[in-house]
Protein backbone atom coordinates (compact mmCIF):
# COMPACT_ATOMS: atom_id res chain seq x y z
CA UNK A 1 0.00 0.00 0.00
CA UNK A 2 1.65 3.11 -1.09
CA UNK A 3 1.55 6.54 1.80
CA UNK A 4 0.40 9.29 0.41
CA UNK A 5 4.27 10.99 1.20
CA UNK A 6 5.25 8.25 -1.00
CA UNK A 7 2.93 9.57 -3.94
CA UNK A 8 3.71 13.43 -2.97
CA UNK A 9 7.39 12.50 -3.08
CA UNK A 10 6.87 10.30 -6.66
CA UNK A 11 5.24 13.24 -8.80
CA UNK A 12 7.09 15.65 -7.37
CA UNK A 13 10.02 13.54 -9.21
CA UNK A 14 7.96 12.79 -12.11
CA UNK A 15 7.23 16.42 -12.41
CA UNK A 16 10.41 17.76 -12.12
CA UNK A 17 11.51 15.49 -14.88
CA UNK A 18 9.11 16.51 -17.48
CA UNK A 19 9.60 20.75 -16.28
CA UNK A 20 13.17 19.41 -17.33
CA UNK A 21 12.02 18.02 -20.89
CA UNK A 22 9.30 20.86 -21.41
CA UNK A 23 11.58 23.90 -20.36
CA UNK A 24 14.89 22.73 -21.82
CA UNK A 25 14.98 20.68 -24.75
CA UNK A 26 15.19 22.85 -28.04
CA UNK A 27 12.20 23.67 -29.72
CA UNK A 28 13.91 22.83 -33.31
CA UNK A 29 15.34 19.65 -31.52
CA UNK A 30 19.45 18.45 -31.20
CA UNK A 31 20.99 18.11 -27.63
CA UNK A 32 19.60 20.25 -24.69
CA UNK A 33 21.75 23.06 -24.18
CA UNK A 34 23.15 23.02 -21.12
CA UNK A 35 24.25 26.00 -18.54
CA UNK A 36 24.60 27.24 -14.59
CA UNK A 37 21.13 27.63 -14.52
CA UNK A 38 19.88 24.36 -15.54
CA UNK A 39 22.45 21.75 -15.40
CA UNK A 40 22.17 20.31 -11.50
CA UNK A 41 18.45 19.84 -12.30
CA UNK A 42 19.24 18.03 -15.49
CA UNK A 43 21.74 16.06 -13.83
CA UNK A 44 19.66 15.43 -10.19
CA UNK A 45 16.23 14.51 -12.53
CA UNK A 46 17.82 11.75 -15.30
CA UNK A 47 19.56 8.65 -14.91
CA UNK A 48 21.75 8.79 -17.59
CA UNK A 49 23.61 12.65 -19.10
CA UNK A 50 25.53 12.63 -22.13
CA UNK A 51 27.09 15.80 -22.62
CA UNK A 52 29.34 17.58 -25.06
CA UNK A 53 31.35 20.05 -24.30
CA UNK A 54 32.63 22.26 -27.25
CA UNK A 55 34.16 25.22 -27.91
CA UNK A 56 33.00 27.94 -31.03
CA UNK A 57 36.45 28.48 -32.40
CA UNK A 58 37.44 25.08 -32.06
CA UNK A 59 36.66 23.32 -35.62
CA UNK A 60 36.66 20.14 -34.26
CA UNK A 61 33.81 21.13 -32.12
CA UNK A 62 32.03 22.34 -35.28
CA UNK A 63 32.24 19.17 -37.16
CA UNK A 64 30.90 17.51 -33.83
CA UNK A 65 27.66 19.53 -33.60
CA UNK A 66 25.38 18.32 -36.34
CA UNK A 67 26.68 14.76 -35.71
CA UNK A 68 25.48 14.88 -31.63
CA UNK A 69 22.37 16.85 -32.26
CA UNK A 70 21.10 14.37 -34.99
CA UNK A 71 22.14 11.33 -32.15
CA UNK A 72 20.24 13.61 -29.74
CA UNK A 73 16.89 13.18 -31.77
CA UNK A 74 17.37 9.91 -32.42
CA UNK A 75 17.62 9.15 -28.51
CA UNK A 76 15.18 11.29 -27.95
CA UNK A 77 12.94 9.36 -30.06
CA UNK A 78 13.72 5.97 -28.43
CA UNK A 79 13.78 6.84 -24.81
CA UNK A 80 11.01 9.48 -24.32
CA UNK A 81 10.33 8.94 -20.89
CA UNK A 82 10.97 11.48 -18.30
CA UNK A 83 14.24 10.56 -16.55
CA UNK A 84 15.78 8.06 -18.54
CA UNK A 85 18.09 10.11 -20.56
CA UNK A 86 19.24 13.39 -21.72
CA UNK A 87 21.71 14.45 -24.22
CA UNK A 88 23.19 18.08 -23.37
CA UNK A 89 25.83 20.69 -25.17
CA UNK A 90 28.27 22.98 -22.67
CA UNK A 91 29.49 26.11 -24.54
CA UNK A 92 32.40 26.25 -22.74
CA UNK A 93 33.41 29.93 -23.53
CA UNK A 94 29.68 31.24 -22.59
CA UNK A 95 29.08 29.10 -19.83
CA UNK A 96 32.91 29.11 -18.45
CA UNK A 97 31.86 28.49 -14.66
CA UNK A 98 30.19 24.84 -15.63
CA UNK A 99 33.44 23.82 -17.71
CA UNK A 100 35.83 24.70 -14.80
CA UNK A 101 33.46 22.44 -12.40
CA UNK A 102 34.24 19.13 -15.13
CA UNK A 103 37.77 20.55 -15.43
CA UNK A 104 37.52 21.04 -19.14
CA UNK A 105 40.62 21.33 -20.75
CA UNK A 106 40.31 20.22 -24.62
CA UNK A 107 37.80 20.09 -26.55
CA UNK A 108 35.07 19.04 -27.82
CA UNK A 109 35.17 16.67 -24.59
CA UNK A 110 32.52 14.19 -23.86
CA UNK A 111 31.46 12.80 -20.45
CA UNK A 112 28.74 11.14 -18.88
CA UNK A 113 27.03 11.65 -16.09
CA UNK A 114 24.86 8.60 -14.22
CA UNK A 115 22.66 9.18 -11.60
CA UNK A 116 24.16 12.60 -10.73
CA UNK A 117 27.97 11.27 -10.84
CA UNK A 118 30.22 11.60 -13.67
CA UNK A 119 31.84 8.53 -14.60
CA UNK A 120 35.77 7.65 -14.47
CA UNK A 121 35.49 7.40 -18.60
CA UNK A 122 35.14 9.95 -20.77
CA UNK A 123 33.63 9.14 -24.06
CA UNK A 124 36.43 8.42 -26.46
CA UNK A 125 34.65 6.18 -29.29
CA UNK A 126 33.64 6.56 -32.59
CA UNK A 127 32.00 9.78 -33.43
CA UNK A 128 29.06 8.99 -35.39
CA UNK A 129 25.26 9.38 -34.72
CA UNK A 130 25.07 5.63 -34.86
CA UNK A 131 27.84 5.11 -32.24
CA UNK A 132 26.19 8.01 -30.36
CA UNK A 133 23.01 5.75 -30.55
CA UNK A 134 24.38 2.66 -29.90
CA UNK A 135 26.50 4.15 -26.91
CA UNK A 136 23.90 4.98 -25.08
CA UNK A 137 21.37 2.03 -25.62
CA UNK A 138 24.68 0.00 -24.07
CA UNK A 139 24.84 2.63 -20.64
CA UNK A 140 20.93 1.81 -20.19
CA UNK A 141 20.94 -1.57 -20.39
CA UNK A 142 20.12 -3.02 -16.88
CA UNK A 143 23.05 -3.12 -14.60
CA UNK A 144 21.45 -6.01 -12.60
CA UNK A 145 20.72 -10.24 -13.63
CA UNK A 146 18.37 -11.39 -11.74
CA UNK A 147 18.73 -15.03 -10.59
CA UNK A 148 15.76 -17.44 -9.87
CA UNK A 149 17.38 -20.17 -8.89
CA UNK A 150 20.36 -20.96 -6.10
CA UNK A 151 22.18 -23.17 -8.21
CA UNK A 152 22.83 -19.88 -10.42
CA UNK A 153 24.93 -18.54 -7.68
CA UNK A 154 26.73 -21.54 -7.63
CA UNK A 155 27.40 -21.28 -11.25
CA UNK A 156 28.68 -17.62 -10.63
CA UNK A 157 32.20 -16.47 -12.48
CA UNK A 158 34.83 -16.71 -9.58
CA UNK A 159 37.18 -14.59 -11.54
CA UNK A 160 34.55 -11.45 -11.04
CA UNK A 161 33.92 -9.19 -8.23
CA UNK A 162 29.98 -8.71 -7.80
CA UNK A 163 27.35 -7.30 -5.60
CA UNK A 164 24.42 -9.52 -4.70
CA UNK A 165 21.23 -8.17 -3.22
CA UNK A 166 18.03 -10.54 -2.37
CA UNK A 167 14.54 -8.14 -1.62
CA UNK A 168 11.01 -9.07 -1.20
CA UNK A 169 9.87 -7.50 -3.83
CA UNK A 170 11.42 -4.78 -7.02
CA UNK A 171 8.95 -1.97 -5.53
CA UNK A 172 10.65 -1.56 -2.54
CA UNK A 173 13.01 1.61 -1.44
CA UNK A 174 15.72 -0.50 -1.02
CA UNK A 175 16.00 -2.30 -4.12
CA UNK A 176 15.45 1.15 -5.98
CA UNK A 177 18.86 2.39 -4.17
CA UNK A 178 21.04 -0.91 -4.80
CA UNK A 179 19.55 -0.09 -8.74
CA UNK A 180 20.76 3.26 -8.92
CA UNK A 181 24.50 2.05 -7.43
CA UNK A 182 24.82 -0.84 -10.00
CA UNK A 183 24.17 1.73 -12.63
CA UNK A 184 27.02 4.04 -11.39
CA UNK A 185 29.42 0.80 -10.95
CA UNK A 186 28.71 -1.55 -13.52
CA UNK A 187 31.82 -1.18 -15.30
CA UNK A 188 33.64 -2.49 -12.09
CA UNK A 189 31.54 -4.93 -10.43
CA UNK A 190 28.76 -7.41 -11.16
CA UNK A 191 25.19 -7.31 -9.98
CA UNK A 192 22.65 -9.91 -8.97
CA UNK A 193 19.97 -9.98 -7.24
CA UNK A 194 16.71 -12.45 -6.17
CA UNK A 195 13.40 -11.60 -5.17
CA UNK A 196 11.31 -13.39 -2.44
CA UNK A 197 9.20 -13.19 0.64
CA UNK A 198 10.75 -15.59 3.04
CA UNK A 199 14.24 -14.83 4.40
CA UNK A 200 15.10 -17.48 7.00
CA UNK A 201 16.84 -20.72 6.80
CA UNK A 202 13.97 -23.36 5.96
CA UNK A 203 13.37 -21.24 3.16
CA UNK A 204 14.58 -22.69 -0.38
CA UNK A 205 15.99 -18.83 -0.24
CA UNK A 206 16.69 -18.40 2.34
CA UNK A 207 19.68 -20.58 1.91
CA UNK A 208 21.15 -17.68 0.36
CA UNK A 209 22.59 -16.76 3.09
CA UNK A 210 25.28 -19.40 3.24
CA UNK A 211 25.52 -19.50 -0.29
CA UNK A 212 26.74 -15.91 -0.63
CA UNK A 213 28.67 -14.80 2.52
CA UNK A 214 29.31 -16.93 5.50
CA UNK A 215 29.00 -13.70 7.33
CA UNK A 216 25.37 -13.43 5.67
CA UNK A 217 24.25 -16.11 7.67
CA UNK A 218 24.07 -13.67 10.98
CA UNK A 219 22.00 -11.34 9.23
CA UNK A 220 18.53 -10.85 11.05
CA UNK A 221 15.46 -12.57 8.63
CA UNK A 222 13.47 -10.71 7.25
CA UNK A 223 15.42 -7.82 5.99
CA UNK A 224 16.86 -6.89 2.86
CA UNK A 225 20.44 -8.23 2.41
CA UNK A 226 23.49 -7.05 -0.02
CA UNK A 227 26.77 -8.67 0.13
CA UNK A 228 29.77 -8.51 -1.99
CA UNK A 229 31.55 -11.94 -3.06
CA UNK A 230 35.11 -11.62 -3.41
CA UNK A 231 36.78 -12.53 -6.92
CA UNK A 232 37.70 -15.79 -5.11
CA UNK A 233 39.74 -17.18 -8.33
CA UNK A 234 42.01 -14.41 -7.89
CA UNK A 235 42.17 -12.88 -4.52
CA UNK A 236 42.02 -13.94 -1.05
CA UNK A 237 39.76 -10.75 -0.33
CA UNK A 238 36.95 -11.98 2.46
CA UNK A 239 33.16 -11.50 1.43
CA UNK A 240 31.31 -8.85 3.63
CA UNK A 241 27.47 -8.56 4.21
CA UNK A 242 26.62 -4.55 3.71
CA UNK A 243 25.33 -3.29 7.88
CA UNK A 244 24.80 0.20 6.83
CA UNK A 245 21.17 1.85 5.51
CA UNK A 246 20.43 0.55 1.71
CA UNK A 247 18.22 4.03 1.61
CA UNK A 248 21.16 5.95 1.67
CA UNK A 249 23.02 6.77 -1.66
CA UNK A 250 25.69 7.71 -0.43
CA UNK A 251 26.69 5.26 1.90
CA UNK A 252 25.64 2.19 0.10
CA UNK A 253 27.30 3.38 -2.79
CA UNK A 254 30.94 4.50 -1.04
CA UNK A 255 31.13 0.69 0.56
CA UNK A 256 30.38 -0.43 -3.01
CA UNK A 257 32.86 1.61 -4.61
CA UNK A 258 35.39 0.46 -2.18
CA UNK A 259 34.24 -3.35 -3.22
CA UNK A 260 34.36 -3.05 -6.46
CA UNK A 261 37.32 -1.73 -6.80
CA UNK A 262 40.34 -3.46 -5.60
CA UNK A 263 43.57 -2.24 -4.40
CA UNK A 264 45.43 -4.49 -7.08
CA UNK A 265 43.49 -3.64 -10.67
CA UNK A 266 43.73 -5.85 -13.82
CA UNK A 267 45.17 -3.81 -16.61
CA UNK A 268 43.24 -4.19 -20.56
CA UNK A 269 43.24 -2.74 -23.77
CA UNK A 270 39.73 -1.49 -22.96
CA UNK A 271 41.08 0.39 -19.26
CA UNK A 272 44.64 1.46 -20.05
CA UNK A 273 43.64 4.77 -21.21
CA UNK A 274 41.89 5.32 -18.38
CA UNK A 275 44.73 4.50 -15.97
CA UNK A 276 47.12 5.76 -17.55
CA UNK A 277 45.42 9.51 -17.46
CA UNK A 278 45.14 8.98 -13.54
CA UNK A 279 48.89 9.97 -13.70
CA UNK A 280 50.68 7.67 -11.55
CA UNK A 281 53.20 5.04 -12.12
CA UNK A 282 52.36 1.19 -12.79
CA UNK A 283 53.67 -1.66 -10.58
CA UNK A 284 53.02 -4.73 -13.03
CA UNK A 285 52.65 -8.40 -12.53
CA UNK A 286 52.75 -9.92 -16.20
CA UNK A 287 51.58 -13.51 -14.90
CA UNK A 288 50.24 -16.22 -17.48
CA UNK A 289 46.14 -16.38 -17.89
CA UNK A 290 45.94 -19.22 -16.00
CA UNK A 291 48.11 -18.33 -12.67
CA UNK A 292 45.66 -17.74 -10.50
CA UNK A 293 48.10 -18.39 -7.66
CA UNK A 294 50.90 -15.67 -8.86
CA UNK A 295 48.35 -13.36 -8.99
CA UNK A 296 47.23 -14.27 -5.33
CA UNK A 297 50.12 -13.99 -3.66
CA UNK A 298 51.21 -10.84 -5.21
CA UNK A 299 47.93 -9.03 -4.46
CA UNK A 300 48.31 -10.68 -0.84
CA UNK A 301 52.00 -9.03 -0.91
CA UNK A 302 50.65 -5.56 -1.98
CA UNK A 303 47.87 -5.47 0.46
CA UNK A 304 49.90 -6.55 3.15
CA UNK A 305 52.77 -4.06 2.88
CA UNK A 306 52.13 -2.03 0.09
CA UNK A 307 49.19 -0.30 1.28
CA UNK A 308 50.44 2.69 1.87
CA UNK A 309 51.80 3.27 -1.50
CA UNK A 310 48.56 3.61 -3.17
CA UNK A 311 48.55 7.61 -3.87
CA UNK A 312 52.11 7.05 -5.39
CA UNK A 313 51.38 4.12 -8.06
CA UNK A 314 49.22 2.32 -9.41
CA UNK A 315 48.72 -1.68 -8.51
CA UNK A 316 48.32 -3.56 -11.90
CA UNK A 317 48.47 -7.52 -13.18
CA UNK A 318 48.24 -7.93 -17.02
CA UNK A 319 47.64 -11.06 -18.84
CA UNK A 320 51.38 -11.69 -20.01
CA UNK A 321 49.98 -12.99 -23.68
CA UNK A 322 48.13 -10.42 -24.61
CA UNK A 323 50.32 -7.51 -23.17
CA UNK A 324 53.37 -9.45 -25.12
CA UNK A 325 55.18 -6.07 -26.42
CA UNK A 326 55.83 -4.94 -22.94
CA UNK A 327 57.61 -8.02 -22.44
CA UNK A 328 59.47 -8.05 -25.11
CA UNK A 329 60.66 -4.16 -24.44
CA UNK A 330 62.22 -5.41 -21.32
CA UNK A 331 64.31 -8.28 -22.84
CA UNK A 332 61.73 -11.26 -21.65
CA UNK A 333 59.32 -13.67 -23.60
CA UNK A 334 56.34 -15.55 -22.34
CA UNK A 335 58.44 -18.62 -21.02
CA UNK A 336 59.71 -16.25 -18.44
CA UNK A 337 56.16 -15.31 -16.74
CA UNK A 338 54.96 -14.22 -14.08
CA UNK A 339 57.49 -11.41 -13.53
CA UNK A 340 57.12 -8.03 -12.32
CA UNK A 341 58.07 -4.54 -13.69
CA UNK A 342 57.60 -0.48 -12.89
CA UNK A 343 56.31 1.54 -15.73
CA UNK A 344 57.31 5.06 -15.07
CA UNK A 345 55.72 6.39 -18.06
CA UNK A 346 59.75 7.26 -18.63
CA UNK A 347 61.27 3.98 -18.66
CA UNK A 348 60.69 0.54 -17.55
CA UNK A 349 62.80 -1.67 -15.02
CA UNK A 350 62.52 -5.23 -14.10
CA UNK A 351 62.15 -6.53 -10.44
CA UNK A 352 64.94 -8.97 -11.02
CA UNK A 353 63.25 -11.96 -9.26
CA UNK A 354 59.38 -12.81 -8.96
CA UNK A 355 60.05 -15.54 -6.07
CA UNK A 356 61.92 -12.10 -4.03
CA UNK A 357 58.50 -10.59 -3.06
CA UNK A 358 58.11 -13.01 -0.69
CA UNK A 359 61.38 -11.18 1.37
CA UNK A 360 59.96 -8.80 3.52
CA UNK A 361 60.46 -5.73 2.34
CA UNK A 362 62.12 -6.50 -0.67
CA UNK A 363 59.55 -5.50 -3.55
CA UNK A 364 58.73 -1.99 -1.18
CA UNK A 365 62.38 -1.47 -1.59
CA UNK A 366 62.57 -1.64 -5.21
CA UNK A 367 59.32 1.25 -5.43
CA UNK A 368 61.63 3.23 -2.92
CA UNK A 369 64.47 2.86 -5.38
CA UNK A 370 62.27 4.11 -8.03
CA UNK A 371 61.18 6.97 -5.96
CA UNK A 372 64.62 8.04 -5.36
CA UNK A 373 65.77 7.74 -8.37
CA UNK A 374 68.31 5.35 -7.94
CA UNK A 375 66.98 2.73 -10.89
CA UNK A 376 66.50 5.42 -13.13
CA UNK A 377 71.13 6.25 -12.45
CA UNK A 378 71.62 3.05 -12.01
CA UNK A 379 70.65 1.88 -15.70
CA UNK A 380 72.33 5.10 -16.96
CA UNK A 381 75.60 5.47 -14.63
CA UNK A 382 75.80 1.90 -13.31
CA UNK A 383 75.56 1.13 -9.08
CA UNK A 384 75.86 3.41 -6.74
CA UNK A 385 79.19 3.50 -4.86
CA UNK A 386 78.34 1.11 -2.04
CA UNK A 387 76.41 -1.22 -4.36
CA UNK A 388 79.49 -1.29 -6.76
CA UNK A 389 82.18 -1.52 -4.27
CA UNK A 390 79.96 -5.21 -3.36
CA UNK A 391 79.64 -6.14 -7.44
CA UNK A 392 83.42 -5.64 -7.77
CA UNK A 393 84.45 -7.90 -4.09
CA UNK A 394 81.88 -10.81 -6.09
CA UNK A 395 82.93 -10.61 -9.45
CA UNK A 396 85.95 -8.60 -9.47
CA UNK A 397 83.84 -6.21 -12.69
CA UNK A 398 82.19 -3.77 -12.84
CA UNK A 399 78.71 -3.23 -14.57
CA UNK A 400 78.35 -1.36 -17.48
CA UNK A 401 76.24 1.12 -17.73
CA UNK A 402 73.01 0.85 -20.12
CA UNK A 403 69.53 2.75 -21.15
CA UNK A 404 66.52 1.76 -19.75
CA UNK A 405 63.68 0.55 -21.93
CA UNK A 406 61.98 3.57 -22.53
CA UNK A 407 58.06 3.00 -21.58
CA UNK A 408 55.47 1.39 -23.55
CA UNK A 409 52.10 1.63 -21.68
CA UNK A 410 53.06 5.62 -22.18
CA UNK A 411 51.77 5.01 -25.96
CA UNK A 412 48.16 4.39 -24.66
CA UNK A 413 47.99 7.27 -22.89
CA UNK A 414 45.04 9.57 -25.11
CA UNK A 415 46.81 11.58 -27.43
CA UNK A 416 45.84 15.50 -26.81
CA UNK A 417 45.08 15.74 -30.70
CA UNK A 418 43.15 12.34 -30.63
CA UNK A 419 39.85 14.22 -30.88
CA UNK A 420 40.29 17.74 -29.63
CA UNK A 421 42.12 21.20 -29.73
CA UNK A 422 43.65 23.30 -26.63
CA UNK A 423 43.11 26.61 -26.75
CA UNK A 424 46.62 26.95 -26.98
CA UNK A 425 47.48 24.84 -30.19
CA UNK A 426 45.23 28.10 -32.03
Amino acid sequence: MWAFSDITSATLALFSCLMVQLLFRPVDGGAVPLTQGNIDMTLASNELVFINFYAEWCRFSSMLAPIFDEAADKVAAEFPDAGRVVMGKVDCDSESSVASRFHITKYPTLKVIRNGQPTKREYRGQRSTEAFVQFVRKQLEDPIKEFFELKELNELDDKKRMIIGYFDRKDVPEYQMFRRVATNLKDDCQFHVGFGPCYNQSCEFGQLFNLVSASAAMHPPGQPIIVFRSDKALSNDDDETYKGSMTTFDELNIWAQEKCVPLVREITFENAEELTEEGLPFLILFHKPDDTESVKAYKDIISGSLINEKQSINFLTADGLKFAHPLHHLGKSTSDLPLIAIDSFRHMYLFPNFQDIFQPGKLKSFLQDLYSGKLHREFHYGPDQSDQEDTNQISGQVKVPTTPPESTFKKLAPSKNRYTLLRDEL
